[in-house]
């Protein structure tokens, strides 16, 4: 696989990274990543990610764009309401990069889906909005051993990790949260965000999406970032693996 004339253009910037270079970028076309959401965090990343010329992108959600949407989801427009996210975002997509191609599917993640909507993947991104089907897909993303990089906000505040739970020495979501079946939380509809919150969420997580892919830089995978937007304040936690944790078991097996 090589790069066309007009991609060599397109990514020059990339290219010229020391970190990255051409390697990097061929690693990005080659690659395909799941979206799981295009919402808050999901339509930032996506942006990010079909510029930075990720050679596929999965698009799940099973939602519409709502007025309410607009004020933070910022690659939809008024005209955009009412059309199921997934091919308002895909259509964005496709018109920023006619190199990236776009799957879609509009459908809730569940646990009797979820692999199948995961499966070739190389990483997973959990941006969706309610605690049950984030441990849906990190357990899925755990059992076919790809990386999840999951990301969430809410108010003035965001998190991010990235979990490889099947290696030895990495935790996986479950570390982090615990093993309990569901959480009650509020939503961004119930305890409001602030637009550009969101926005830095989603491209740090498109950004930890491209390290996975082609890694540069410290290895994140282990850690969680904290951001607390409204003292503009960023703490990295060191996140042990847990050895009661379902995860050692599967890396034990690997």
């Amino acid at each position: 696989m090589i790069l066309t004339d007009d991609e060599l253009a397109r990514y020059a910037r990339h290219i010229v990274l020391r970190e990255f270079g051409g390697g990097g970028q061929l690693r990005l076309k080659q690659a395909r990543v799941a979206v799981i959401g295009a919402g808050g965090i999901g339509s930032p990343a996506i942006q990010y990610l079909a510029a930075a010329g990720v050679g596929s992108l999965v698009l799940i959600d099973d939602d519409v764009v709502e007025p309410s949407n607009l004020q933070r989801q910022t690659i939809f427009t008024t005209e955009d309401r009412g059309t199921p996210k997934v091919e308002a975002a895909a259509r964005f997509a496709r018109r920023l990069n006619p190199h990236v191609a776009v799957d879609t599917h509009r459908a809730r993640v569940m646990p009797d889906t979820v692999l199948s909507l995961i499966d070739g993947a190389d990483v997973v991104l959990d941006g969706c909005d309610n605690f049950a089907t984030r441990l849906t897909v990190a357990d899925a993303a755990l059992s076919r051993r790809i990386p999840l990089v999951s990301a969430a906000v809410g108010q003035f505040e965001g998190q991010l990790a990235t979990y490889r739970g099947w290696e030895a020495d990495k935790p996986c979501y479950r570390c982090f949260v615990g093993d309990a079946v569901d959480q009650a939380g509020l939503t961004c509809a119930d305890d409001g965000v602030l637009g550009p919150v969101t926005g830095i969420m989603g491209s740090l997580a498109a950004l930890e999406v491209l390290r996975a892919i082609a890694p540069f830089g410290r290895d994140s995978a282990g850690s969680v970032l904290i951001a607390d937007l409204l003292s503009l304040r960023f703490r990295t936690l060191a996140l042990p693996k847990d050895p009661g944790c379902r995860c050692a078991g599967v890396a034990a097996a690997a």
